[in-house]
């Protein structure tokens, strides 16, 4: 589907922008950034924009409505100017990196009800784990899990006189929710809260009700890019006719 009759010579940045439902200063900043090509220009400086740029426009608004505008503005670089294999590689990895979340919210939700019956057969002294194990198996940063640490969300043991970290059956627990729920955008001091309530009372439902909303935000964000998908159909294939076989 093409993505609008265009004027004879293109279109201004004003009519692009209302094509779209952006401002003005909105698409130029997009052009800047990467997000589409850059316009052609008419001999008195004034940008003109023809189908391709419109075509990138719709896929980045669709894109940041599935993923957020800050990681659609990084990477609509790669499907605008990269090539079909990069493309086709960074719009898997999303699908991809949206069931890892979804498995990272629900190994929390385990812990969760572990910490809770504190059932030593969920963890024993074999499963502790250290800091670059678990950074791997959160898929985080070794220094994430410091700073969680700092923070006073995460009590990891310390052996011997080396005071290397080992993470305990709790701490790994409490750490996937951690990651669980700074994956979703929440803030320190919330998650400090949960797991006070945790720690001290034994209440579960805050941090059951965070980990929900989180899984509730991952279906809606998978739905949200099943819709980004025609756009970014129609984007590929306007590229595809600029990569060679």
């Amino acid at each position: 589907m093409r993505a609008a009759k265009p004027q004879e010579a293109g279109w201004t940045t004003a009519a692009a922008a209302r094509i779209v439902g952006y401002s003005t200063q909105q698409v130029r900043d997009l052009e800047r950034l990467g997000v589409l090509p850059a316009a052609e220009r008419t001999p008195n400086g004034y940008r003109l924009y023809q189908e391709r740029h419109i075509i990138a426009l719709r896929a980045y608004r669709a894109l940041a409505a599935a993923i957020g505008p800050v990681p659609a503005r990084q990477m609509m670089p790669a499907l605008v100017h990269g090539t079909l294999e990069a493309a086709a590689e960074k719009i898997d990895d999303l699908h991809a990196l949206l069931a890892r979340s979804r498995d990272h919210v629900r190994e929390a939700s385990r812990g969760l009800q572990a910490i809770l019956t504190d059932t030593t057969h969920v963890f024993d002294d074999h499963d502790s784990m250290t800091i670059s194990e678990l950074a791997e198996a959160l898929g985080v940063r070794s220094s994430a899990l410091r700073h969680w640490e700092h923070e006073g969300l995460v009590n990891p043991d310390r052996i011997s006189q080396s005071q290397t970290r080992r993470y305990n059956a709790r701490a790994i627990a409490e750490a996937r929710i951690v990651a669980a729920l700074r994956s979703g955008g929440h803030r320190i001091p919330p998650i400090s809260r949960v797991l006070e309530q945790l720690r001290e009372h034994g209440l579960t439902a805050e941090a059951q009700a965070l980990l929900d909303q989180r899984l509730s935000d991952l279906s809606r964000r998978s739905v949200a890019l099943l819709g980004a998908s025609g756009d970014l159909h129609t984007l590929l294939n306007e590229r595809q006719q600029q990569w060679p076989n």
